[in-house]
Parts: structure tokens; C-alpha cells; sequence
């Protein structure tokens, strides 16, 4: 199915979100769609999938003009949405939730959830996925939910499906995987557009590209013609250079910050180590490795055991709140579950932190909080429209901005990072990098958590390598090369030893 987008614009009141943009689709082809995060990406294809109208332009479909209603007008066509953030009901189960709205019914219409099950369980195999449709999704982890939200799309015939950051929460396998059923689907007719900032992604899975940038059209073409950093520079119209982060100065004291030892917990054991006032310390690992569940317990989020000091004082209790007012502030992964407020304005999200940790009165004053914010759009360059809107108005790298905002207004001694910048595009991703080394200049000490080579490079000071609920290796900043940080992820130096 050939689809094209022509002359598209798309309005948001006085703010021009989308403008005059042409795109073609064409039939077995992955398109990849690149831009940073507010050029427009997401809103553009909302139009495609029927979830609103545009303001001027038209959608055609093999020549024809199509107008879609709503989005299970744009299903019926053929088009499915994988969004960048979870839409699933917690509340039911697996298979409920792939045919929402588009259930089996058998004899007497009664809901013929057997069937339905079964076909599920078929997709989810097909995608090399040990879930159980009967299970509830929210005993899900996330990397499993996300799977779930492409097998939903998987589930009924498709011309074309569109996928916005679908690897986010994904294993390397699990990419692989997923990249194995869209080059299987591509064969037989089967049109994609897959939006990703993960550069090497795209040019592994995609033949066409187009670039947006500020709502327009900036570029487009063949991935095989162009490379890595000639889209970097159509995406943020400036030139960004890795080798700023080779000579990485590092500001860490002999002052400690926080202290574990022997630390054990959910799928961790026997972890200790010293973060000193100034210092980046990064942690990563394979999926289960336990690098996950170690940084909730670091927040106090989940419980230890094992003493865990920070600025000298026990912390031996799984209390946030005690946390916080310690000094401890997390940037948490999964923005839309952990990190924003949906139903909150921008103002309040800002502010939520030092309500928590420093505010003295019964009551909000609203001076205070428009400085707030005022300070943390200054100093992180947030773009808002009007902060009284809610946060899902933003970006997700607008929102991630804001999120770490509200850390920085409680003046935290120790900052965790826990997959900073998922989601994110490169300019910000940048911004997210210099800030950390600016925070560890003034004193701050900072915990990072990723399983992003390149960004633990351009950031960390020293790497624990975690495998199978421990850390396998300290690497310095000398030692830290991604070949010795995958060695040690996946127990090479170990596996068949005995050890």
C-alpha cells in the first residue's frame, strides 16, 4: 500500500506543530522517521493513525483520498500505532488487552476469551516471547509490556505499522528479535515507520528516511546514501562532536557521599562501593542483571540489606520520603509511570520535589513556584508553550527536563540517573551529558544507570559492570571500552571457569 502525507499542517492553537510536510510511504519498505523530540514526529503520525485531524493537507492510501474519523477508522485501513508510551489496561490481561475494542465473540455474543487467548499465544510465540495471555499486565515488567504493545499491532492484519521508540525497554536480543518479524512482515508487503534516536538501529532496519526539524521538512532520501552524522546535523541544524567528552575532566574529592556495603537485595547481592562528592559512577548490565533493582533500592524504593550511608547517616529503611530528605533525588526511568504527573501542570511537576524536602508553609505561593520554574527553564532551556499546562503537553525530552528540574530544586547531594535519556534525541541527549559533568563540577555526586555504551563513555568517571546480581568488574575511566564492558556484561570472564 502506498501512503502519502501531503501538505499536512497541523495546529495546536497559536502553536504550529507540523507544517506543510510531505511524506511518501512506500509498499514493503522501513521508513525511518527522525527528528528531535517537539519537531513534530509523533504529531505527524498521529494524523496518519486517525487520532486527530490535521489542519490543512490530506492523507492518501494507493491514490485515494482518505479521511479518518478516529483511529479504528485508520485500523480498518490498515494502519496500527505502536506508541512511545505504554497504552495498556493494567487491570487485565494480556490477551484482553491485544483485542480491546476488537473482540472475539462466539455463540450467544459472549466473549469467546479461549480463542482469543489462543491466537495470542500463537503471535507472542511467533515473536519468540515466554508470556502467558492469562497473565494480568500489571505483573508485566516493562521491557514485557512493550512487547505486548507490538504484539497487539501484530495481532490482526497490517499494510502499515507505525512504531515510535519501540526498543526503549528492550533487551539486544529482543531487538533482534522484533527486527527479525518486521523484515518478515516487510517480505510480504508490509510498510513501516519506525521512529527511533537510536541511530545505529536505523541504519540497521531502515531504507528510506525522512528528517524533521521545528515542524518542517529538512531532508529525506535513502538511509545507503547518507550517514550518521549528516542526520545528526538535518536534525538539530548544528554540527554535534563525540570527541568533546574524550577528555572528560574528572571532579571527584575525597569526600564520600554514599557508601554501600555488601548491599543485597531483589536479584542483587554482595554490592558495595564508595561515590565520592564530584564523582560520576555508572552501573550497567544485561537485562536481569540487577542493575534495575539496585537503583530502586538506592532511592529506597524497594528494600536492602547491607549498610547503605549517605553523607554519613544509616539509611536502612524502604522510605523515599527518608531518602530524599537526605539528600538523594532520582531521575527514574519510564517517564509516564515514574516520572511525570500526568494530571499535574508543568508548574507543579517542577515543584513536587521541593514540596517534599524543603517547603516549610501549609501553603503553595505562587510567586515562589513560578520561580521555580522560571530557574529550571533558564537553566535546562525547556520548551513550553504556557506552564499551566499539563506536562503531557510536552515533549518526552521536554518532560525529562522537567523531571530533573525537580531534583535540582532540592538541592540533592546525590543525583541517580536511571536511563536518562530514554526516549530522548541527540541535542538533548548532549545537553543531559554536559549538565551531569557541569552537576559534578559544583560538588554534586552522581550515579548513572544505562545500558548505553556510548553514553557511560561520555560521562563516567569509573563503571561497575554487573552480571547475574553482582558487580563483575570496575572498570576506570582508562579501562571503560565497550569490547571489555560487553565481556563482563554477559560473564565471559567467568562462565566455564568454575568461579
Amino acid at each position: 500500500m502506498l501512503t502519502e502525507m501531503k501538505g499536512i499542517v497541523v495546529d495546536f492553537g497559536p502553536v504550529r506543530a507540523v507544517d506543510h510536510v510531505d511524506i511518501a510511504i512506500r509498499p514493503g519498505r522501513i521508513l525511518g522517521l527522525l527528528g528531535e523530540n517537539g519537531a513534530g514526529k509523533s504529531t505527524l503520525m498521529n494524523v496518519l493513525a486517525g487520532t486527530f485531524p490535521p489542519t490543512q493537507g490530506e492523507i492518501c492510501l494507493d491514490g485515494r483520498r482518505v479521511r479518518f474519523s478516529s483511529a479504528m477508522a485508520a485500523m480498518r485501513k490498515g494502519i496500527r500505532f505502536i506508541h512511545q508510551e505504554l497504552n495498556l489496561c493494567n487491570d487485565l490481561n494480556v490477551f484482553e488487552n491485544m483485542y480491546l475494542a476488537q473482540e472475539l465473540r462466539g455463540k450467544g455474543g459472549l466473549l469467546d476469551k479461549k480463542e482469543m487467548a489462543r491466537r495470542a499465544r500463537e503471535v507472542l510465540s511467533r515473536m519468540r516471547v515466554d508470556i502467558d495471555p492469562w497473565t494480568k499486565v500489571e505483573e508485566l515488567q516493562t521491557a514485557e509490556k512493550q512487547l505486548v504493545e507490538i504484539a497487539r499491532a501484530l495481532l490482526f492484519k497490517c499494510d502499515l505499522i507505525i512504531m515510535d521508540e519501540p526498543t526503549t525497554a528492550l533487551s539486544n536480543r529482543e531487538i533482534q528479535d522484533l527486527f527479525a518479524i518486521m523484515r518478515q512482515l516487510q517480505a510480504e508487503g508490509v510498510s513501516f515507520v519506525y521512529i527511533s534516536h537510536k541511530m545505529p538501529e536505523i541504519f540497521e532496519i531502515c531504507q528510506d528516511y525522512y528528517v524533521l526539524r521545528d515542524g518542517k521538512l529538512v531532508g529525506g532520501g535513502l538511509i545507503s546514501q547518507v550517514d550518521e552524522s549528516s542526520i545528526t546535523e538535518m536534525m538539530i541544524g548544528r554540527t554535534l562532536k563525540d570527541d568533546e567528552f574524550d577528555s572528560k575532566p574528572c571532579y571527584a574529592t575525597g569526600q564520600v557521599a554514599l557508601e554501600a556495603e555488601n548491599l543485597g537485595g531483589k536479584n542483587f547481592e554482595g554490592v558495595s562501593f564508595t561515590l565520592h562528592k564530584g564523582e560520576i559512577l555508572a552501573f550497567t548490565g544485561l537485562q536481569s542483571s540487577g542493575r534495575d533493582e539496585l537503583a530502586d533500592a538506592l532511592f529506597g524504593v524497594i528494600p536492602h540489606t547491607g549498610a547503605l550511608r549517605v553523607g554519613g547517616a544509616l539509611l536502612d529503611q524502604a522510605n523515599i520520603r527518608r531518602f530524599m530528605r537526605r539528600g538523594v533525588a532520582m531521575v527514574p526511568k519510564n517517564r509516564k509511570e515514574r516520572g511525570i504527573l500526568n494530571d499535574l501542570t508543568i508548574y507543579d511537576n517542577t515543584s513536587m520535589g521541593f514540596y517534599n524536602t524543603r517547603m516549610r508553609s501549609p501553603f503553595i505561593r505562587m510567586k515562589e513556584e513560578k520561580a521555580r520554574y522560571q530557574r529550571q527553564k533558564a537553566a535546562l532551556a525547556i520548551k513550553a508553550d504556557t506552564p499551566k499546562n499539563p506536562i503531557t503537553s510536552l515533549s518526552g525530552g521536554n518532560q525529562q527536563k522537567v523531571i530533573l528540574g525537580r531534583w535540582l530544586e532540592t538541592n540533592a547531594d546525590v543525583l541517580i540517573f536511571d536511563n536518562p535519556t530514554q526516549g530522548i534525541d541527540v541535542g538533548t541527549k548532549f545537553e543531559i551529558y554536559r549538565l551531569m559533568i557541569d552537576l559534578a563540577r559544583q560538588g554534586k555526586a552522581i550515579l548513572v544507570f544505562s545500558s548505553e555504551f556510548p553514553e557511560i563513555f561520555k560521562v563516567a568517571d569509573r563503571c561497575h559492570v554487573m552480571y547475574k546480581g553482582r558487580v563483575n568488574a570496575v572498570l576506570s575511566r582508562q579501562e571503560l571500552t565497550e569490547k571489555a564492558v560487553m565481556g563482563y556484561s554477559t560473564g565471559a570472564n567467568v562462565e566455564g571457569s568454575g568461579i
